[in-house]
Order: C-alpha cells, then structure tokens, then sequence
C-alpha cells in the first residue's frame, strides 16, 4: 500500500540525502517538497532539492515557502555544509520550482490527503503558519516526524539547542502545541554507532557505487569536516537522514516514549532548548499565557520523543536506497 509524504526542507546535504531516501522507497509517494529558510537561503534550498529530485529520476514539484523566521534574524549555515549547502559541489539543474507558496501548499496537500506522514528536516516556520492559518490540518496528519532537538540537551549549534529549533523557536513552539502527532528525533540518534565510518562511505562509493552512492558522500564533503573538527565526532552525522529513515520505518527507532515537550524561546542560554519533561513533573494546572495557545494542555505527554535507533538497521536502509 502506497504511503503518501510531505516534505518541509531547507536542503543542505543531510536534507539532500534524506530526499533521497524518501524518493527511492518504492512505497512512499512524496506529494511535495516544502522549502524552507534555514541551512540555506530558500533559492539555494530549492535548487538544491530540485537537483536531487532530477539526480533520482522523479518528478516531484518543490515549492518556496517562507525566507526568514517570524520573529529572528536570518542565521544560514553554510559554514556547516558548504557555501552552496552541498559541500560546495556547486550542482545545478534547469528544473524550476513549481508555483505557490509553501504554506498554501502544505495546507492542500494536508487536506486532500488525510493520514498523509508530514516529515520536517529545517526550521518549522512554514509548518506553524500552515497550523496558524488551517489548525484543522492537524488530524489529518497521522505522523509528523521532526528532525529537531536534542532530547539530551546536548545541542549542535548552541550547548542547549539544536539548529532546527534555534533557529526560529517560535515556529517550533507553535508547532509543537499544535496538536501535531509529532515523533521528536534529535539530532543526538546520528552520533555514536549511527555516524558513518570511513569504511562505511567507502563501501558507498566504491561497493554500491551508483551516483546516489557518490552523491550521498561527496555532497557531504564540508558537513564530514565539520563533523570531526568542530563537534568532534569520528564521521559522518545524519541527523536528516536518520529522521527520513524513521518515517519510512518506524520500527527503526528502537526505544521512545511520550512527553510534555516546550520549546524554550527566552532564555538567554536556553534559546531553542527542547525541554523534555521526561519524568512528568510539569503541573497539569500550570497557566499558559505565553504566544500561541496550545491545543494540548500543559503537562499532557504529547510528543513522541525517540531516545534510541538500530544503527545497524538505519545503515542498511540507507544502503537500499542507493542502490
């Protein structure tokens, strides 16, 4: 049975790979792809996803969303993935974005495809004002997998934050007292046994060795350096990819549990924290007045936080795609 997917991106390397994944799964039919302002300015976003659209022979429509957070300064990445996002391998493709904005879009394409899997690799903005504008999108949404936080408070971008989130923690905020059902997967699940050996991206390009094998390790060219230098881990991190392997499995994800989940938006060493309650200390009585009235009440376990992953597993389905 076909599953279908939404893709809200703001593609970098690790957003590309993740595209990748989805587009080569025989039984996902990614509706549209979303993009985003975050890693990438939102034109640089878009050709990167188009790219990697056309590289695997599909035909999904990619369409502009919103160029900067609702209430912050822009903040790309490209000292993290390149200047071009893609490791500066500097890709181009003559396909055009489709037209309409993002929001407008999500908005449809939510409707008219209840139980569709929602799956977000950037910052949330476009997804807080498709809720903002259409809250009853919510229950047609029957996964929303979030690549974003850091369940552990070990952030990539700040101690306490991950990107995603950081970077417009207003949006996430929205997003996450929506009523979305959001499974949490932190950029923590890349690291460790999950991050790609030397041995591991060898066996990409020179054992499968198809181009999505050597697009998925050259693109990620400046992310690896990166990886090692400045988070000082021994390889390649995914964070995106981890998450797409989630939604297209979610069995992959080996342990989880269901929380009270805030974003903290005013702390001066907090900015983005995703703040897990993991042993449900918040008050049910709690009163909420801040921006953006949940729909969910405040102590009520509501996101599914995913702690644990088969990295074995996620490899593999990695593997199957670039073949």
């Amino acid at each position: 049975m076909t599953r279908k997917m939404l893709i809200d991106t703001d593609t970098a390397s690790d957003d590309a790979v993740a595209i990748m994944m989805a587009l080569q799964t025989p039984d996902i039919e990614v509706e549209a792809i979303t993009i985003v302002s975050g890693n990438m300015p939102v034109e640089q976003g878009s050709l990167n996803a188009r790219y990697t659209v056309e590289l695997c022979g599909k035909d999904v429509p990619v369409y502009h969303g919103a160029e900067k957070p609702l209430t912050r300064e822009v903040y790309h990445a490209g000292w993290f993935h390149g200047p071009d996002g893609m490791g500066g391998m500097n890709y181009q493709t003559t396909r055009k974005p489709a037209e309409g904005h993002a929001v407008d879009v999500i908005i449809e394409t939510i409707k008219a495809n209840p139980g569709i899997i929602l799956v977000t690799l950037g910052p949330l903005t476009n997804i807080a004002l498709a809720v903002a504008q259409a809250p009853e999108i919510v229950e047609n949404v029957s996964r929303c997998v979030v690549m974003g936080g850091a369940a552990n408070t070990v952030g990539n971008v700040t101690p306490a934050a991950e990107y995603n989130i950081w970077c417009d923690p207003e949006a996430a905020r929205m997003a996450f007292r929506s009523g979305l059902p959001i499974e949490m997967v932190g950029w923590e699940l890349c690291r460790g046994e999950a991050n790609l050996t030397d041995e591991d991206m060898r066996y990409c390009k020179e054992e499968i060795n198809t181009p999505l094998a050597h697009f998925a390790i050259d693109c990620n060219i400046s992310a690896l350096k990166a990886n090692r230098e400045w988070l000082g881990d021994p390889g390649l991190g995914l964070p995106d990819p981890v998450a797409m392997a989630i939604a297209i499995d979610p069995s992959i994800c080996t342990r989880k549990s269901k929380h009270y989940v805030e974003i903290e938006c005013d702390g001066t060493y907090t900015r983005g924290m995703t703040v897990v309650d993991e042993l449900h200390v918040t008050p049910y009585d709690t009163p909420n007045v801040e921006m953006w009235q949940p729909l969910v009440k405040k102590g009520e376990p509501h996101i599914t936080v995913c702690w644990e992953i088969d990295a074995k597993r996620w490899k593999e389905l990695l593997y199957r795609t670039m073949r």
